[in-house]
């Protein structure tokens, strides 16, 4: 979401604009007036590169050592919380806040969401190394309301066997020499997030998705000062006072043939039914002169047969153009589709068969992933980012036209 429209919805909800309690009981579905378009899928590709930095993190690897994702989170230091009293949405399954400090700093602001449920699906439990985790992607700005400086990811214990904690991991492009390895941060909005087998893929606007390997988490000395990051004199290596960092492994890069605009990927979701990745626009009718002013787009981009890893050169395999606006989350499962619009509050669902339904949503609404359960409902998985009202909530699919 840019700069004007945030400070627009944090000014809403100090005058009190914006009660996620109104969302209580039934969501109301009604019909949308207009459907997405199918759009010529053959004229969106991606090309995909997993060996960008093969040597830098060699050097990096030997140089600091890894920790295991187990191994982060016994060293969890962040303390969540229950979710706000005042909070509700129809068909509220569970969630939970960050403390304090992250519920109310004005410079670090929540964006995409993703689970050990897409990593690994409902096997074992969901675990991923042991742990049954929610991981939300951030973007820290130079200042309140100023521009985005760095990124990082959280990632919180989500099983009763476990403290309720989270640790947080700084997101980092690798640089310097195989001699001199070192690293720098990495200023995206990291709007969406999916993790997929060991792979975590976090959207970059202008771009398409920086991919990261969850088993290469480096150690770091979380002491010098809070603007020190990469090799420091000495061969020390600080990142902001960060413990750990997860260096990029790759990147997947988008491209359009024909008239077609850039792809704005502002957003993403795994569909671990059809094994892809869907991402969709954040546009406005007009006067948004940050981003897009036309209808966006939501595409689904197929991972390569029996593996976590897109091919060299990858179609996609749908194109729509969607006819609502200010979309900040999108997710896909078994031919359903759903649109999370911070701007107007809603909750789009749509299936080619089905057609489209409106549903009432939160205000100040990010990513949305799917939760499979096999013992219980589906759920999908949100959350809100205005300071003071970071509910991360998960909902029962069912509720939003997905029974």
């Amino acid at each position: 979401m840019n700069r004007h429209v945030r400070t627009t919805l944090r000014a809403a909800l100090a005058a009190g604009l914006l009660v996620a309690g109104a969302l209580a009981g039934a969501p109301g579905a009604s019909a949308a007036a207009a459907a997405p378009t199918v759009l010529n899928a053959s004229a969106y590709t991606l090309s995909a590169d997993y060996h960008q930095f093969d040597t830098l993190n060699s050097a990096l690897v030997s140089t600091l050592g890894t920790s295991a994702v187990h191994t982060v989170m016994d060293n969890a230091n962040h303390d969540r919380q229950g979710l706000a009293s005042g909070f509700s949405v129809a068909g509220l399954s569970t969630g939970f806040r960050f403390d304090d400090g992250d519920d109310t700093d004005c410079r670090s602001y929540p964006q995409g969401i993703t689970t050990s449920r897409d990593a690994i699906g409902t096997a074992n439990s969901g675990n991923y190394d042991g742990h049954q985790l929610v991981l939300v992607s951030w973007y820290t700005a130079d200042a309140c309301g100023g521009d985005q400086q760095r990124s990082r990811i959280t990632l919180v214990d989500w099983d009763a066997t476990y403290p309720n904690k989270y640790r947080k991991v700084l997101l980092v492009e690798p640089t310097g020499t195989a001699a001199a390895p070192s690293f720098k941060d990495i200023p995206i909005h990291a709007g969406g997030v999916s993790w997929y087998g060991d792979y975590l893929y976090v959207a970059d606007t202008g771009t398409g998705m920086r991919v990261f390997d969850m088993r290469k988490i480096l150690n770091t000395d979380s002491g010098g000062t809070a603007d020190q990051i990469g090799r420091q004199s000495g061969s020390v290596y600080y990142a902001h006072n960060y413990a750990y960092v997860l260096p990029q492994v790759g990147t997947v890069t988008s491209h359009t043939t024909g008239t077609d605009d850039k792809l704005a990927w502002s957003s993403i979701s795994l569909d671990r039914v059809s094994k892809s990745i869907v991402m969709t626009e954040y546009t406005c009718p007009s006067d948004c002169p940050k981003y897009p002013n036309r209808p966006p787009r939501a595409l689904r981009f197929p991972f390569a047969s029996g593996a976590t890893t897109f091919a060299a050169t990858t179609t996609a395999s749908q194109a729509l153009r969607l006819p609502w606006y200010k979309l900040n989350g999108v997710a896909s499962h078994n031919g359903r589709w759903w649109f999370n619009s911070s701007g107007q509050k809603q909750l789009y669902y749509w299936t080619p068969t089905a057609g489209p339904s409106t549903f009432a949503w939160v205000g100040g609404g990010e990513s949305i992933s799917y939760w499979e359960d096999s013992t219980g409902p589906d759920l999908l998985w949100s959350l809100q980012e205005p300071t003071g009202s970071r509910n991360v909530f998960a909902v029962t699919q069912a509720t939003y036209g997905g029974g």
